[in-house]
């Protein structure tokens, strides 16, 4: 091949054909941003107008009054048309110049630029004089007064598009007095009418307390719900869902979804490993959950399920012996290992020893022991930092140091302030965990006092507890991969021999239809051997013939697996239509709300599991969706994360089929190929299969 000159290479590349080929922009990005998303018919009018709905009440919680008692009395506001006279003095204040903040907090979510987009349009709509300006990377644009102003070219680049690229993100928190006071400076110095904070439990946390704080100032504080993991989501004490879902969940599980979804035909093509998927979802296994729906995987351990086992055969026999076994309820490591070997052990009976497993990222978190170690260690952590001028972690750096204080603290030698939460069982305990996971427990937590779950390998934690176990049963004869009756019939043909004859020796259950198991005592070539010699079928110094040994072979299971993280790429993906829809919907509620005098409300969509016709957008009252938390080690006021109700319809459609996707049987698997991300209105994933099965109530 010659090379080109650099003169005749730019005349090829500036060829339209070829330059249109490797642009930055391809089909699929201009087709994305001309995309003009649908809006609530109630935007359709001149203006808004807020109606208190008093039906949905929330229960109070005395600290929020406490902390929060200027927005503490917030009604739920539904979103109506306003007057049509343009001379209403209602119109004219809705159509007042105004000045708005917005800014991305937490990793991202795609579709966020279209809550952008939401806000810009109808702040230009009620009045062209508006000006929006997006803080840069996260809070700490506002601590440090960095923004751009958003113009129409900013937006229809950014229109449709994932990532939050348009403003950038970051995860700092204004917790203190000092950053308070910083971020009023910046509100005032732009003339800020309103700051909108697009973020999840923890950032619209943050919002409540800014508006809190804002309102004596005259600028209002609006949230707009986010995360990936679906953990926002809000219910009326009556049980009337007001927010089904957080914007980017959709979009997350369905990235996730295809990616797992090609695991699955690859799984079922060379039959040759274990896919084991690790999906985001800290606290709440709403990814798995709508993952496992959308992809029929073999299993899908969902986190608030395993928290809720009962072991039976432990009460049991606790009761036999006139005993209780508290440690009964709720699942250890130990047990969740086996009942995965367990589902291993009866695929590869059927010739099925591959198949692919979704794994929440905080699956840890709901096992007993895991639990118990992550809050003492948190409070540990957190007790330290709080006593000491040093962080816990630059104090203790190697995972032996810290290791070295802990069992000082068992002893009761080191902190005397601390709390003697670490005993010498706990010690014991802890020291028997694998190094890694020891290093994985100690990890250093976020700027929030959370566990980072996606920094421990939770996937091989579990697995290489059920390779251990697999061994043993693979050494009890248990652990045997089913032969086809019908290849084992050709194999002893071809060579000549009596299949029959053979089988009777070999198998458990030769003569039916189903896969045939080797016997349990055949566990090696020698014990192979003497079960021939046995029946007269070889003599002592006689070798086995060949096809015998192939047909043992392949009866031998080889467990392998292939680990996979499904998290940044999820959040990074460009959003589905719902959520390109939804978002712009919740940009155009919280321009709304601003438009109207609310603060300290965040923005969602009613009846989002149905059709776009029936949306509903409401302001909700953020103050009344908080509790107590531990947070590094303290109590603090959260908003409250809403994990996967075991009574949801969508919960027990999964739990009603586990058996058949697991396939553990004669046929083929059930894989599901989800649609790929698209504009298609008529797609049968046009929204979360949760959000749609929920909407239907069990008979």
């Amino acid at each position: 091949m010659t090379h080109m000159k650099k003169n005749d290479l730019d005349l090829f590349l500036n060829r339209p054909e070829i330059a249109r080929v490797i642009a930055d922009v391809s089909k699929e990005t201009e087709s994305r941003r001309s995309y003009k998303p649908r809006s609530c018919k109630v935007f359709n009018g001149r203006s808004i107008a807020l109606e208190p709905q008093e039906q949905y009440q929330f229960s109070l919680n005395k600290e929020a009054l406490k902390e929060l008692p200027d927005i503490i009395d917030n009604h739920v506001q539904k979103l109506v048309q306003g007057p049509d006279s343009p001379d209403d003095p209602h119109n004219t204040l809705y159509g007042k110049k105004r000045h708005i903040g917005i800014v991305f907090s937490g990793g991202p979510a795609p579709g966020g630029h279209n809550a952008i987009a939401g806000v810009f349009d109808a702040a230009k709509k009620a009045n062209p004089h508006s000006k929006v300006f997006g803080f840069i990377l996260g809070p700490d644009g506002i601590l440090e007064n960095r923004y751009v102003e958003i113009t129409a070219d900013l937006v229809d680049t950014h229109r449709n598009m994932g990532g939050f690229t348009m403003i950038k993100t970051g995860r700092s928190k204004i917790d203190s007095p000092e950053k308070m006071k910083l971020s009023r400076q910046a509100c005032k110095k732009l003339g800020l009418d309103a700051l909108i904070i697009v973020g999840g439990d923890d950032s619209n946390t943050n919002a409540a307390f800014m508006a809190q704080e804002l309102k004596a100032d005259g600028i209002q504080v609006l949230g707009i719900p986010k995360t990936i993991d679906g953990d926002i989501q809000v219910t009326a004490e009556s049980g009337e869902t007001l927010c089904a879902i957080s914007f980017g969940f959709h979009s997350a599980a369905r990235a996730f979804s295809q990616n797992i979804s090609n695991l699955c035909t690859d799984a079922g093509s060379d039959l040759k490993y274990w896919h084991v998927c690790k999906v985001m979802g800290r606290v709440a296994s709403h990814l798995a959950l709508e993952s496992a729906l959308q992809t029929h995987a073999n299993i899908t351990l969902i986190g608030e399920d395993l928290a809720d086992y009962v072991d039976q055969e432990r009460i049991k026999a606790a009761e036999n012996a006139g005993t209780v076994d508290y440690t009964a309820y709720g699942i250890t490591l130990r047990h969740l290992s086996r009942l995965i070997c367990d589902v291993i052990v009866r695929r590869a009976a059927h010739g099925k020893n591959y198949g692919v497993m979704i794994i929440p990222e905080g699956v840890l978190e709901f096992i007993n022991e895991i639990q118990i170690f992550i809050i003492k260690l948190n409070t540990i952590i957190g007790d330290y930092n709080h006593i000491h001028d040093v962080d816990f972690h630059a104090a203790f750096p190697s995972l032996d140091a810290k290791l070295d204080y802990l069992r000082r603290l068992s002893r009761g030698i080191s902190d005397k302030d601390a709390s003697p939460i670490w005993n010498a069982r706990d010690d014991e305990l802890f020291n028997d965990l694998p190094t890694f996971f020891q290093e994985g427990l100690l990890v250093e937590r976020d700027t929030h006092g959370n566990f980072q779950f996606s920094q421990v390998k939770t996937e091989k934690i579990i697995m290489d507890m059920v390779k251990d176990y697999l061994d043993i049963l693979k050494e009890k004869g248990t652990y045997k991969v089913g032969i086809d009756p019908l290849v084992y019939r050709r194999f002893m043909a071809d060579a000549g021999l009596d299949a029959h004859v053979y089988g009777e020796v070999l198998f458990k259950n030769y003569g039916g239809t189903a896969h045939l198991l080797v016997k349990h005592t055949i566990i090696s070539m020698k014990t192979l051997k003497l079960a021939l010699e046995d029946a007269g079928l070889l003599s002592p110094d006689g070798k086995i013939p060949g096809v015998v040994e192939t047909i043992y072979q392949k009866s031998v299971p080889n467990f392998k697996t292939q680990n996979h993280f499904y998290g940044y790429d999820g959040r990074g993906s460009n959003p589905t239509r719902f959520d390109c829809n939804y978002t712009y919907n919740l940009g155009l509620t919280a321009f709304g709300l601003i438009a109207n005098g609310a603060t300290g409300q965040m923005a969602v969509i009613r009846n989002l599991e149905h059709d776009m016709s029936t949306w509903e957008p409401l302001g909700v009252p953020i103050a009344r969706l908080m509790h107590l938390e531990e947070r590094k080690g303290k109590l603090a006021l959260v908003m409250e994360k809403r994990v996967v109700e075991l009574d949801s319809t969508a919960f027990q459609v999964v739990k009603d089929l586990r058996e058949e996707w697991l396939a553990a049987g004669p046929g083929e698997d059930h894989y599901r190929k989800p649609c790929p991300i698209a504009f298609s209105e008529d797609g049968d994933d046009n929204r979360p299969i949760t959000l749609t099965l929920n909407a239907v109530d069990l008979p």
